[in-house]
C-alpha cells in the first residue's frame, strides 16, 4: 500500500491552502452544491462548481445564475467559467467576484463538447495563443487579488498539441496552476489518458501543473502523480457514484491505511442524503431533485449485483417513494445474496 505523508498542501493564491492535494472537477449537470459538499465531506481538498457560461453571466441568463449558487457557509468558492472573447470573460469573473465574494476563478479550455468547440471556445481557444492570452490575462486582471487556474486538454488531436503553449501562457500571465486532461478533444473519454506528457509539462515549467484522467482507484491517483512528478491530481468520472475515492485518497495523503470501501447500506444512506440535499438545493422541488437523482441513483448502484436492473429503475423513477422502494428493494436483494 502506498501513503503519501511527504506530499505538500496546494498553494492557490496568497490565502488558501488546499489539502489533500485532491481537487474535485468541475462536471456539467454533477457538481451542483450537493455534490460539492458531499465530496467535500468526504475528503475532497477543493471543490468546483460546475462551468458556466461568461455570456449567460453578463445577460444575466436565468439558466446560467442558477448554476452559480453556493451555500453561505461554502469555502472557497471556486467557479470555473467558459468562453472565447477575453472582454466577456473578464467582465463576467468580476461580476462572480463582486456579486458572488467567490474566491477562485478557474478558466475551461479544455471542454471537448462540439458546439463549443466549434465556436471557439472550451478546448479550442488554446489553437489561437494570442487570444487564449488575451482571454487568460483579462480574468487575471478583473479578479486580482483572486487565484485563476486553466484546465486544459492536451490539444484538438495528436498533430495539434497546445497544452505546452497554454501552460506558458498560464504561467507568464499569473495563474495559480494549470491542469491538464491527459486526452485530446478527438479522444472524448476514450483510450488512455497520456500522463508522460502531462509529466512533460511538468518539467517545462515553475507553476503547478495538477494532472487529470483516469483516476478510478486510490492508489492509482497516488501512482500517476509520482511517475508524473506533479503536486496535485484533480478527479472527474472517477468519482460518479463514488464519493468515497476521496476519503481513500485522504486517508493515503495523511499517511494512514484507507478505510474499507462502503458496504451497500452506507451507499443507500449516501443516496437518500443525497436526494435530500438536492430537494432543498432546488427549492423542494421534488421534480426537480428527482431527474438529478436518476442519474447519481444510477452511478451509485455500479458494480453491485443486479446493477442494471437498478440503472434502469433508478432512470425512470418519478417520485422520492419510488426512490424509497428502489433503495429498500436493492437492501433486501443484497441481503438475500450475503444470506
Amino acid at each position: 500500500m502506498q501513503t503519501a505523508k511527504s506530499h505538500k498542501p496546494l498553494q492557490l493564491g496568497s490565502n488558501l491552502t488546499i489539502w489533500p492535494p485532491v481537487v474535485l472537477a468541475p462536471m456539467a449537470g454533477v457538481t451542483n452544491y450537493p455534490y460539492r459538499k458531499i465530496c467535500s465531506e468526504l475528503g475532497a481538498g477543493l471543490c468546483v462548481s460546475e462551468m458556466v457560461s461568461s455570456r449567460g453571466i453578463l445577460e444575466g441568463h436565468r439558466g446560467t445564475w442558477k448554476l452559480v449558487h453556493f451555500a453561505e457557509t461554502e469555502r472557497p468558492r471556486s467557479i470555473q467559467i467558459f468562453g472565447g472573447d477575453p472582454v466577456a470573460m473578464g467582465e463576467s469573473a468580476r461580476r462572480l467576484k463582486d456579486e458572488l465574494q467567490v474566491d477562485h476563478i478557474d478558466i475551461n479550455f479544455g471542454c471537448p463538447v462540439k458546439k463549443l468547440v466549434n465556436k471557439g471556445m472550451g478546448a479550442a481557444v488554446p489553437t489561437n495563443p494570442e487570444n487564449c492570452r488575451a482571454v487568460v490575462r483579462a480574468v487575471v486582471e478583473a479578479v486580482d487579488p483572486l487565484p485563476v487556474t486553466i484546465k486544459v486538454r492536451l490539444g484538438i488531436d495528436d498533430e495539434n498539441l497546445t497544452f505546452l503553449d497554454a501552460g506558458r501562457i498560464a504561467q507568464e500571465e499569473g495563474c495559480s496552476w494549470i491542469t491538464v486532461h491527459g486526452r485530446t478533444v478527438k479522444q472524448m473519454y476514450s483510450g488512455k489518458a497520456n500522463w508522460e506528457l502531462i509529466a512533460e509539462l511538468n518539467d517545462k515549467i515553475e507553476i503547478p501543473v495538477l494532472g487529470n484522467g483516469d483516476i478510478f482507484e486510490a492508489e492509482d491517483g497516488l501512482e500517476r502523480m509520482r511517475r508524473a512528478g506533479v503536486p496535485g491530481i484533480v478527479i472527474g468520472r472517477g468519482c460518479l457514484g463514488n464519493p468515497w475515492l476521496f476519503r481513500e485518497l485522504r486517508a493515503l495523503f495523511d499517511g494512514e491505511a484507507p478505510p474499507p470501501r462502503p458496504a451497500v447500506e452506507e451507499i443507500v444512506e449516501m443516496v437518500r442524503e443525497h436526494f435530500q440535499l438536492l430537494l432543498v438545493h432546488y427549492g423542494e422541488s421534488e421534480r426537480a431533485a428527482i431527474l438529478r437523482m436518476r442519474k447519481f441513483g444510477a452511478w451509485y448502484a455500479t458494480g453491485f449485483h443486479g446493477a442494471a436492473e437498478f440503472r434502469r429503475r433508478f432512470n425512470t423513477v418519478r417520485s422520492g417513494e419510488e426512490l424509497e422502494e428502489i433503495l429498500g428493494l436493492w437492501l433486501a436483494g443484497q441481503s438475500q445474496r450475503e444470506g
